[in-house]
């Protein structure tokens, strides 16, 4: 005999094999399968689905109004070292990648040709001097003998110009001995900037030429260190009339996934035009560096603090949604479920948005789950 069983898996049939002969499966005699909330025909019930979202309350906070934008560090000054006499070098004084502060020795050129020089002018200065001091000796003498009568007008004359050509020659020896000097000077090579040494380009022996359009080495200053970025001319009124007054505006440099916080500085310049083709125009902000975090050359991203909104209305800007009707969010009301409401934006950090209407201080939006949700959705509030 086949009897029907009903249980929590539904209804099932099995032979009793100490029934009789009749094998025909008969439904109990009471009842039935148990039905669901809002059963129907068959008996099968339909429950509706619940969306486990995470929600916020509505809060008031400061909010910075920042403008994004890509900018390239700059080194504060560059310096591309070059010698200003040729020579063979003989000693190199630097480590690539070296720190240097202005007037360390770099690289020293022979300077045994150079000493030669300065001692060769200054030999000739030594004898045109002497020169001169016996033709002053002979104007002095010239000059009784003419008053005394003894001697004619013009040979005292002769003996004054003899002079002036010696005192003037006096004056180019000293010029020579000066550029001798600094000639001899110069094959010390000095650092004319402090600042962080690049890969050398030389090696001791290298014969190197006065003014080589290849320098010897690269010192970048990065202590301070600059920053060219673009803005949107959108925001340009709002910027200049704080830059021309004054103002210290804050630009913060995030690294590329703009996750980490690189820099702060202030802005430092701006640019007299806009670029027509991008609508744009370049600022330069300056920062210290101290930690030689930035590089030249490198790419980062800046925001730019134009403006403070104290005490607004705000939400994670992942809970604002986008429709054809504009913005909105889900708001959690009673019986767990999601309201769809539309809202008027107002100000953005990134993180957070300002809401100007549409919610109010302590609402609870929904920020995670929201994909899944319909106006009217039953939700459960997870931690």
């Amino acid at each position: 005999m086949l009897i029907l069983i009903g249980g929590y898996y539904g209804w099932q049939y099995f032979f009793n094999p100490s029934a009789g002969s009749n094998n025909t499966a008969q439904p109990p005699s009471a009842g039935g399968p148990p039905s669901g909330n809002g059963a129907g025909p068959g008996g099968r019930g339909r429950v509706a689905m619940v969306t486990p979202v995470r929600v916020e309350t509505v809060q008031q906070k400061d909010m910075e109004v920042k403008v994004p934008g890509l900018g390239t560090v700059t080194a504060f000054n560059t310096v591309e070292v070059r010698s200003q006499v040729s020579g063979p070098i003989v000693q190199i004084a630097f480590d690539e990648g070296q720190e240097v502060k202005q007037g360390d020795l770099l690289v020293e050129i022979d300077p045994r040709p150079f000493q030669i020089q300065l001692q060769q002018a200054q030999g000739q200065q030594a004898q045109n001097a002497a020169e001169l001091a016996n033709a002053r000796q002979d104007l002095k003498r010239y000059q009784t003998l003419y008053k005394q009568d003894s001697i004619a007008r013009q040979q005292v004359d002769t003996q004054a110009a003899l002079v002036k050509r010696l005192e003037a020659q006096a004056l180019s020896d000293q010029s020579a001995v000066d550029e001798a000097s600094l000639n001899l000077a110069y094959t010390k090579v000095l650092a004319p900037i402090d600042g962080r040494l690049g890969l050398r380009n030389i090696d001791i022996g290298n014969l190197v030429t006065a003014n080589a359009t290849e320098g010897l080495v690269t010192i970048t200053q990065v202590k301070p260190i600059s920053v060219v970025f673009s803005m949107p001319e959108i925001h340009l009124a709002e910027v200049a009339s704080q830059y021309v007054n004054g103002a210290q505006l804050e630009v913060t440099l995030m690294d590329r996934d703009n996750r980490q916080e690189l820099a702060t500085g202030v802005l430092s310049s701006m640019d007299n035009r806009v670029d027509v083709t991008t609508g744009t125009i370049k600022l330069k902000a300056n920062f210290s560096n101290e930690d030689e975090r930035l590089f030249p050359n490198q790419f980062v991203n800046t925001r730019l603090k134009i403006r403070q909104v104290p005490q607004a209305m705000a939400i994670s800007t992942d809970a604002i949604q986008n429709g054809s009707s504009g913005p909105f969010v889900f708001k959690v009301v009673e019986g767990n479920t999601a309201e769809m409401v539309p809202v008027k934006l107002g100000v953005t950090d990134g993180i957070y948005t300002q809401i100007l209407e549409g919610v109010t201080l302590g609402d609870q939006i929904i920020t995670e789950g929201v994909d899944r949700l319909r106006n009217g959705s039953k939700i459960e509030i997870v931690q």
